[in-house]
């Protein structure tokens, strides 16, 4: 039977958020979580700034000293949350924020690729923009305001035990509050397609893993980055696009928009 939080994934979307679920992700956890009253920041403080998410096996099938899942949610460096889990993950440890002590039971646990070091400051701004809309979206989901996001550093006991996430965590419930109270800019959500191309044309959809593909586009994406040409908008077409947008200048999201459609019109 699937886990409470399978509302993660859709509640995330309707943010205008990418997601990708990761294989068994409703039935994985260390039981079920009990009420969820909030969020605690992480990031992963994994050596060098190699690949978008390198951390997930670690996030599904844990450590020596502590078995998975770690963390419900994974945040790639391109803006990309990965559904690790519904039920309980152990990424909390001992502490307290607003009086809860439970923090595997009662907070969604969100692990952000990122070293912690000046190697990886600041961090790429479609992640930080993702952290702060995907955890808005989780608290106006549960009824929740910016108060009950918290990082590690601040929920973990004794103090000064965490020192993650390496950002201002009073800024980033500022951002969040801002989302929640709709004062924040409208984000730069990529259009659905791209301008029409001149008289009846329409213009070419934007293409995604896990979206509603037009096989014949992704057949053109894979043709022009020479791949199989096998219309499925896989993980190493995704790994192929993000490699072409981060040659050319582009945001590497793995998407296939407007701008991306532009340059690989060029090749």
């Amino acid at each position: 039977m699937p886990n409470s939080l399978i509302w993660l994934p859709n509640v995330l979307k309707e943010a205008g958020l990418k997601v990708s679920l990761c294989p068994g992700w409703e039935d994985r956890g260390h039981g079920d979580v009990g009420r969820i009253f909030g969020v605690i920041c992480h990031h992963t403080a994994t050596p060098g700034k190699d690949g978008n998410m390198p951390t997930l096996h670690t996030l599904i099938n844990g450590r020596e000293d502590l078995p998975g899942p770690l963390s419900q949610l994974g945040l790639g460096r391109d803006g990309t949350y990965f559904i690790v889990a519904a039920g309980k993950c152990f990424h909390a440890g001992k502490g307290v924020w607003n009086d809860i002590v439970n923090g595997n039971t009662n907070f969604i646990g969100i692990e952000a690729e990122n070293t912690g070091g000046a190697d990886d400051f600041p961090w790429p701004e479609v992640q930080m923009d993702a952290y702060h809309r995907g955890v808005a979206a989780i608290l106006k989901h549960i009824g929740q305001k910016a108060e009950w996001c918290a990082g590690h550093k601040e929920y973990a006991l004794p103090p000064g035990r965490k020192t993650d996430p390496g950002f201002d965590m009073v800024a980033f419930r500022a951002t969040v509050e801002s989302i929640l109270s709709g004062t924040a800019p409208e984000p730069k959500l990529i259009p659905a397609e791209e301008p029409s191309q001149g008289g009846d044309k329409p213009g070419r959809a934007t293409i995604r893993r896990g979206g509603d593909n037009d096989v014949e586009l992704v057949k053109q994406v894979q043709r022009r980055l020479r791949l199989d040409q096998d219309g499925d908008f896989g993980a190493k077409t995704e790994a192929a696009v993000r490699n072409f947008q981060l040659k050319n200048g582009l945001v590497p999201d793995g998407i296939i928009g407007p701008k991306s459609w532009l340059i690989l019109d060029q090749i």
